[in-house]
């Protein structure tokens, strides 16, 4: 062979073709002694020197080897078969303690994560099977099976979540539920809300409607964003309600309007509403829900849960007593001026969409240290309340003063129940 980069010469080469080109014949079976005495004997030939197996050193342990060779071969010269050594024996020292009593301990590992609860495994996979079908002209419309999220701010640390459900994940269909989180403004007077929005149900674009949905909202809530802290740390329930029942109907009122543009009923394109606001600053524990459809607002505190939705028929919830509220017997009551500066021009459709047809849902409450804050669509809030081994389980993952990781989060969520295979979207407020 030649030296890198040299030129190769007319024979330094022809050995490689006779062994490997294509007119080489297989060599076959030698008649030649191939003992392994033989090869170090041709060995010690080429090296045109005679060679020999080392004696082992003066006063050199012996290698502990096997007591035999392996069958078939003969042991090479100078091969010696030597008993190993025997152990040493160390003296115990007076601290030692008998091998037999040492204590070890193993670490306890964290149980495996639980798939379903109740009385039987569920009819669907618990893994995505189908991806839903692609435009390639419109892949921004593309939804992920799950969105997952989470941050601290103030007094609470926030967990969310939102996953395709059972069904939907084998029939390659798209996650019709949507979510939003954001903080607006910086500090003490940021705000942050998280809204959760689920499509009508056997439409082609309700993953659509329920994006929108959030948008909307987020683009009102995050304009009004100052005006909405301030209201929210004074405690000015009847200024929230208000503002924010208008924000939701103009909203939702967007959707029955681009149905109309869209030419289809508005039946085909509506979306239920769910929004929690948190305020980032850590002396105010006021936490404001609102919405529209159904869902659920749960509050996990000294080990139970507590169903706090508010119901059709007040749809108000409780005053809000605590960190800035006005005395209860003031003669003005809860002040009902807030507008968030939010003009109403005229609708450039005729006539003009209706307000959405559910009721306005509204509650704002204190939160006390050790709570845990749980708003959610209907494929979570129903099996929550239906059944009750799902509630028994999320009650001990969630009593912790310590709120779950996200992956943690993620993993209690997707618990499943035999017969809801909805999609399920969540927010979870862990008060400090």
């Amino acid at each position: 062979m030649s030296q890198q980069g040299g030129r190769p010469t007319g024979h330094e080469d022809d050995w490689w073709g006779q062994l490997y080109g294509d007119s080489a014949e297989d060599t076959g079976a030698t008649a030649a002694p191939d003992s392994l005495d033989d090869r170090f004997a041709s060995a010690a030939g080429v090296s045109g020197k005679g060679a020999a197996v080392p004696a082992p050193r003066a006063g050199a342990d012996a290698v502990d080897v096997p007591s035999t060779f392996p069958p078939g071969l003969p042991k090479p010269p100078g091969f010696e078969v030597e008993a190993p050594l025997p152990e040493r024996a160390t003296p115990p020292r007076e601290d030692d303690e008998p091998r037999t009593a040492t204590h070890v301990d193993v670490p306890t590992l964290p149980p495996a994560p639980l798939d379903y609860v109740g009385s039987g495994p569920p009819t669907y996979a618990p893994e995505p099977t189908a991806l839903p079908p692609a435009d390639p002209d419109d892949l921004d419309d593309l939804v992920a099976d799950t969105v997952l999220d989470g941050a601290h701010y103030g007094a609470c640390t926030l967990r969310a979540v939102s996953l395709r459900g059972d069904s939907a994940r084998y029939r390659g269909e798209p996650r019709r539920d949507s979510l939003l989180t954001a903080r607006f403004g910086t500090g003490e007077h940021a705000l942050i809300l998280v809204a959760m929005a689920t499509g009508a149900r056997a439409t082609p674009n309700a993953h659509r409607a329920a994006a929108e949905a959030c948008h909307w909202i987020g683009r009102a809530v995050g304009r009004s964003h100052p005006q909405l802290a301030e209201d929210i740390r004074a405690a000015r329930r009847g200024d929230l309600k208000s503002g924010l029942h208008r924000l939701t109907d103009r909203s939702l009122g967007k959707l029955r309007a681009s149905a109309a543009e869209q030419g289809i009923e508005p039946e085909e394109y509506a979306a239920t509403l769910r929004c929690l606001l948190l305020p980032a600053d850590p002396d105010c524990r006021t936490r404001v829900f609102f919405g529209v459809g159904a869902g659920g607002l749960f509050r996990l505190r000294d080990g139970e849960w507590q169903d706090i939705e508010p119901r059709v028929t007040d749809a108000t919830g409780e005053p809000v007593v605590g960190f800035g509220s006005l005395p209860p017997e003031t003669p003005e009551g809860d002040r009902l001026t807030m507008d968030l500066g939010i003009t109403t021009p005229p609708s450039p459709y005729d006539p003009a969409p209706e307000p959405p047809r559910e009721p306005f849902r509204f509650r704002a409450s204190v939160a006390r240290p050790g709570d845990t804050l749980l708003m959610c669509t209907g494929g979570l809030a129903d099996p929550l309340r239906g059944e009750p081994e799902l509630a028994a389980h999320l009650t001990g993952r969630w009593s912790s003063p310590e709120p779950p990781g996200l992956a943690e989060f993620l993993a209690d969520t997707q618990v499943r129940v035999k017969g809801y295979a909805d999609d399920r979207t969540a927010a979870g407020v862990w008060e400090a």
